[in-house]
């Protein structure tokens, strides 16, 4: 049974992935869609329904499933489909039960289209998360990535379409040649406090020099789009959604988004010092990195985010977003010899 959605879910397909997801035979299963975000280029539905089995049970489900077409990302090419491209090899082996993406049940690729029916994943989420969770998830990150770049499993050495690890430089020096950007906080009508256009600047000085510094970090399997809405806290666990970006980067890149995309603007300087070490605790229990000295985080977050929220602050349509855009500038200043 279909809703008025103008999508069509196959049978077929359907009862594949409630048989892999229930481990049951499956005689019949009706459906309803609820979209649960959307965009240009990509489609995630909720299906639920109840389900017959061959037992002669009958059992309500959920389940997600992912439409992504092809897109192009800037210096990343292959990024529409890296999600097919994981879930197909053996990635699952190395997370664990604390830090984990979610199951796949059926994943497909026709032309330049792919779909995933996965796991739907219920916790708390997005601004919801607490100083506490942010803590942990951080730690989490850092026995995660420390765990894969001290083993160096063969699963790893093995994944298929992986983003490389000069993106995020890549992504700062693009931005950076944007003369709408680059002039715009150098101009005398430029509405951004000077101290925070400095801030900038600076690091459009230093380029070479601070990437030197960033460059001397460990190299680690990154998530690269490791903010609060594609992070669900559940039990004292942590799954991640959306791995279309994941990586090859420096080690700190996943924390730098966690503090600062989107991020709860009122505890960013807070987050900034409690997740960092906690980050660096969690790596530390399987790589030693005492002679790190330099995190270079507040420097990643800068080239991560400095001329993106320019970009927002110039084009914002409302005062509530300017404003919000503004005070984000002045939290990463703020973090600043913290």
């Amino acid at each position: 049974m279909n809703n008025d959605d103008e999508r069509f879910v196959k049978p077929e397909i359907l009862a594949l992935v409630l048989s892999k997801m229930l481990d049951k035979t499956i005689i019949r299963a009706d459906y309803q869609l609820k979209e649960l975000q959307g965009g240009t280029v990509g489609d995630v539905q909720l299906v639920t329904g109840m389900v017959e089995t061959s037992d002669g049970e009958n059992l309500l489900y959920k389940v997600v499933w992912k439409t992504q077409k092809k897109f192009e990302r800037y210096g990343d090419p292959n990024s529409w489909r890296r999600e097919y491209d994981l879930y197909s090899s053996d990635i699952k082996q190395l997370f664990s039960d604390s830090f984990r993406c979610p199951e796949c049940y059926h994943a497909e690729i026709n032309g330049d289209e792919i779909q995933l029916w996965m796991e739907y994943i219920d916790g708390v989420s997005g601004l919801h998360l607490t100083s506490e969770m942010y803590e942990h998830i951080a730690e989490e990150l850092g026995r995660f990535q420390g765990k894969l770049y001290t083993e160096q499993p063969i699963v790893l050495q093995n994944l298929p379409n992986l983003s490389k690890v000069e993106f995020t430089k890549n992504y700062y020096l693009r931005y950076r040649s944007w003369n709408v950007l680059y002039d715009y906080i150098r101009s005398d009508d430029c509405e951004i406090p000077k101290h925070l256009c400095k801030m900038l600047i600076d690091l459009d000085n230093n380029a070479d020099e601070i990437f030197s510094r960033i460059e001397k970090l460990p190299i680690v399997l990154c998530h690269r789009d490791f903010w609060v809405a594609n992070l669900f806290y559940s039990d004292s666990k942590i799954v991640l959604i959306d791995l279309d970006t994941s990586g090859w980067g420096y080690m700190g890149e996943d924390i730098a988004s966690l503090i600062t995309d989107e991020a709860d603007v009122c505890h960013m300087v807070e987050y900034y010092q409690k997740c960092i070490p906690a980050y660096y605790r969690g790596f530390s229990e399987y790589a030693d990195v005492s002679h790190i000295s330099d995190h270079c985080i507040y420097e990643l977050i800068l080239a991560m985010f400095g001329y993106r929220l320019v970009e927002w602050y110039k084009f914002a349509e409302s005062p509530e977003d300017k404003l919000l855009h503004l005070t984000t500038l002045q939290k990463i200043h703020e973090m600043r010899n913290r």
